[in-house]
């Protein structure tokens, strides 16, 4: 299963920062569990919120270079409020740092002016196919896929 968080791209820097938009929705199958009765947000797909932003960032910078971008590292984590359906998270990144292929971010969510997620996130590219040269195909597949789905995100 993949969980596409970002909905929206409002403002993108190349190189320096991003602004996206989840909508969070009741039809989003976790919500049912999480939790009966008074569903929100988990916070685990808070930060994952924050770090595909910061990995569209990082697409946009290095013009889809990279097939492969993980969140490496996430430093001083903060909850500050619950997000529930029918609400909006406005994320935003900035780098901070970038040394080859590692991105140290500061990142942050809020909803309906309130602060409701921060960290550091370190996001670390690459490609398999440099390791592998039999998964280049696989690389490529995976760059055509974020191309074409950016194409709904961010209009410049």
């Amino acid at each position: 299963m993949r969980f596409l968080l970002i909905d929206r791209i409002t403002d993108l820097q190349p190189g320096q920062s991003i602004t996206a938009i989840k909508n969070v929705s009741l039809g989003e199958e976790y919500l049912q569990d999480h939790f009966p009765g008074f569903p929100i947000i988990p916070g685990v797909l808070m930060v994952e919120c924050l770090t595909q932003a910061g990995a569209w960032l990082m697409r946009y910078t290095e013009d889809f270079k990279y097939a492969t971008i993980l969140l490496k590292e996430a430093k001083a984590v903060k909850f500050n409020h619950f997000v529930s359906p029918g609400q909006t998270i406005e994320v935003t990144c900035t780098v901070h740092k970038q040394e080859g292929n590692l991105y140290t971010m500061k990142a942050a969510g809020t909803c309906e002016g309130k602060n409701v997620v921060s960290a550091r996130i370190v996001l670390e590219q690459s490609n398999q196919g440099d390791s592998n040269p039999k998964l280049a195909a696989s690389d490529e597949t995976q760059r055509k896929f974020f191309r074409e789905l950016s194409e709904g995100l961010w209009s410049k």
